[in-house]
């Protein structure tokens, strides 16, 4: 059952009612942002996004401008990584298993029809729980 505080506004006489989510539900889905950089070193582990495909996804946030050609290469040596890139609106722009270097690294390039927030959402392939890995966008 999903637990919400009541509150109460009072504005000109009038008191208006409004639920507001519990914080455990204000923290439940909290995309990183991506340094300035464009670059991260981080861990996929157990304590991030379950798939539901048994393994995990960890997603970041960046502001990607239209028209913009971009290229986000994902490597890992723990794990075999797939890199998706999402819309505001949840759609998805594109996604990437193995890049064509032949590793099993992710490599996808697109272009940007859209200013906006993006998600670029780690995750490892299958069910493998994850591990270290290097994201950058360029």
């Amino acid at each position: 059952m999903n637990k919400y505080y009541l509150t109460a506004i009072v504005a000109l006489g009038t008191i208006f009612y409004t639920t507001v989510p519990s914080w455990a539900q204000l923290r439940m889905y909290n995309p990183i942002s991506l340094p300035s950089s464009n670059e991260v070193e981080d861990v996929l582990s157990e304590q991030d996004i379950p798939t539901g495909e048994g393994g995990f996804a960890r997603d970041y946030y960046v502001y990607l401008e239209k028209d913009v050609q971009v290229a986000i290469d994902l490597m890992s040596d723990d794990f075999d990584p797939l890199v998706t890139l999402i819309a505001a609106d949840g759609s998805k722009i594109g996604e990437n298993d193995d890049g064509p270097d032949g590793t099993n690294n992710s490599l996808l390039f697109t272009r940007i029809n859209e200013s906006g927030n993006y998600i670029i959402r780690v995750r490892a392939f299958g069910e493998a729980s994850g591990g270290k890995f290097k994201l950058r966008v360029t």
